[in-house]
């Protein structure tokens, strides 16, 4: 075995040991488990670093009571005097990465429902965001073409369009990343979409069950009197889902034709005797949502059920896929703005969905 010493001087000499611990420049900790033939290679794809040998120094045991356990491993690599700073900074994605792959094999079909997706946490606390909006999406992508995986189905919102807001810029990147995944898949026969839709009702943090919950103090908190929004239930994204995955050909982002609700229509439909106190816009909120603009229309296709925003470049034939789904690109001038929505919800209907989709014992 060659000696640290005999080794040219650009070779960087890097310990990993199994606790992610900070230590010397060149010196830091990650959890991987070896088999007993793990190759050089194997290390570098890890690492994202040239690395030229890596000596097993000690073999303990895992968390997870695996057969190979957790090994200490050092790793001596070529590249360069910061070794240390790239580990740094790759660190974690390297191990969201690691189990991902794991969990994709054999798996034909990968819905990617993870988000962080509270406005204002994400104007608060922009780089935990756009760790698991961003980073994780680049998780998801090189898993499923490592893990030979069919189908991608990932979820955005309609947020990501024209976006003001840190969480709505992250999943645009989302998006953007999915549907690019298709020009670097290679050979693998995988395909990625992206369905975009509005509030869910009865979602975490909704404004449903948040008003349903504020109306026994005899006060509704309105942000703007002129809000509204897309309005979409759980059954319907789900379908969508389903749909997209049956009939994506790869690249499309599809959204669907849905209705709008005035947000002072909700509060009156669930608290009809509260006061509706203005309160003002939080950071990073719209007064109404989009999810297709104008500079979108050009790619824009109606498919009947939904929209389809195809990419500039398509892996696929565009002429075949607008015969197959008897396709019409929209007007130039299209957009889709739940302010100008032509479909809208009432407070007898949005009392009804909160029945169904909310709360089956509400009353007025």
């Amino acid at each position: 075995m060659v000696s640290l010493q005999e080794l040219p001087k650009k070779v960087q000499y890097v310990t990993i040991d199994s606790n992610f611990v900070t230590g010397t420049n060149n010196t830091f900790s990650f959890n991987i488990n070896l088999s007993s033939n793990t190759h050089v290679s194997d290390i570098s794809k890890v690492c994202g670093l040239k690395v030229v040998d890596f000596y097993i120094t000690q073999v303990g045991t895992s968390g997870t009571g695996t057969a190979n356990g957790a090994k200490y491993i050092d790793i001596i690599c070529e590249d360069i005097p910061k070794v240390a700073q790239i580990l740094n900074e790759r660190k974690g994605q390297i191990f969201a990465r690691m189990p991902l792959e794991r969990a994709f094999e054999g798996i034909d079909i990968v819905i990617h429902a993870a988000a962080m997706k509270h406005v204002h946490l994400a104007e608060y606390n922009p780089s935990e965001c756009i760790k698991t909006n961003i980073n994780g999406a680049e998780n998801v992508i090189a898993a499923a073409i490592k893990g030979n995986v069919q189908n991608v189905v990932a979820l955005s919102t309609d947020k990501a369009c024209a976006p003001i807001n840190l969480y709505g810029a992250t999943k645009l990147t989302s998006d953007k990343l999915f549907i690019a995944a298709n020009n670097i898949k290679g050979s693998k026969e995988v395909k990625f979409s992206v369905v975009r839709y509005g509030n869910v009702m009865g979602s975490n943090g909704s404004v449903m069950p948040f008003f349903l919950n504020k109306r026994k103090e005899g006060v509704l908190p309105i942000t703007d009197k002129k809000m509204t929004r897309f309005n979409i239930s759980l059954e319907d994204g789900c379908q969508m889902v389903f749909d997209a995955i049956e009939k994506a050909w790869g690249g499309e982002l599809f959204v669907p034709k849905i209705p709008s609700y005035k947000i002072v229509d909700v509060a009156t439909a669930i608290g009809p005797d509260c006061v509706q106190e203005e309160v003002g816009i939080r950071p990073g909120e719209k007064l109404h949502e989009e999810m297709i603009t104008v500079s979108d229309a050009i790619n824009t296709y109606d498919i009947g059920k939904y929209y389809a925003i195809l990419p500039q470049h398509t892996i696929f034939n565009r002429e075949k896929f607008i015969e197959h789904f008897k396709a019409k690109l929209v007007d130039p001038n299209f957009s889709y703005n739940s302010g100008e929505n032509k479909e809208w919800e009432t407070i007898e209907s949005l009392r009804e969905l909160v029945k169904i989709h909310v709360d089956p014992n509400f009353k007025v």
